[in-house]
């Protein structure tokens, strides 16, 4: 029965996506994106939890699979929808299918090469890609900028996160044995993250997270570029 706790966890991921679905439509984007963060925790518990108790399955991992595309496919592709991209028409809805479908791609691919990649991920995680748009959300909403007032950017910015995680750009699983990280690559991100924090300083929390994840999707690009011009 040892196996019931991490697949209570991995429940729970999906339990608050669907809290976090169910919170859009009733158009409060606040819980909507808390509750995509929260499935975050969720998910990063049940593989933990598996470990300890020596309870890992199969069963288990097609669970996560499964939870992981509502939480942060589907329920980010819907939040991004309802808080703005829904102004920019057919753009604002193939934005969000293509995140969404994105994310369904990426999952499907890890679970195919769990034993080829090791050392680290392949694309953007999905659950970093769907809190950067809980982040963002939060974000936005903290200081009141509306996003489509910059024209394309959001929808554009999306549809950018969506080909990450599809991509082969390689992003640090920090278990200290993947790939080299430059100190060029570590430099950059810390500024990055340092000027999101300084822009943001208004909403201090919600700085934070947002420059946890975008930082961490941009650290990968950059760290990946150095790799390739030194070889």
């Amino acid at each position: 029965m040892k196996w019931i706790l991490p697949n209570m966890c991995t429940a729970a991921n999906l339990f608050f996506g669907m809290l976090s679905i169910l919170s859009t439509y009733e158009g409060n984007f606040f819980y909507a994106s808390v509750f995509i963060l929260l499935a975050l925790i969720a998910d990063g518990l049940d593989g933990r939890v598996a470990r300890a108790l020596n309870a890992a399955s199969e069963l288990g991992k097609e669970m996560d699979s499964l939870c992981d595309l509502g939480s942060f496919g589907i329920a980010p592709a819907f939040l991004a929808y309802a808080f703005c991209m829904h102004e920019f028409g057919l753009l604002g809805k193939a934005a969000a299918i293509i995140f969404a479908l994105c994310g369904m791609w990426r999952l499907a691919r890890f679970n195919v090469n769990t034993g080829v990649v090791h050392g680290f991920f392949m694309g953007l995680a999905i659950p970093a890609g769907g809190c950067i748009i809980a982040t963002t959300t939060l974000l936005f909403s903290a200081m009141n900028i509306r996003p489509e007032e910059f024209g394309l950017i959001y929808p554009i910015t999306v549809i950018i996160v969506a080909y990450l995680m599809v991509s082969h750009v390689h992003y640090p699983d920090f278990k200290g044995d993947g790939e080299k990280i430059f100190l060029v690559a570590k430099i950059l991100a810390a500024a990055m993250f340092a000027g999101i924090i300084y822009l943001t300083r208004a909403v201090p929390v919600q700085g934070v997270l947002t420059a946890v994840f975008a930082t961490y999707a941009v650290f990968g690009i950059i760290n990946s570029l150095i790799t390739l011009m030194r070889r």
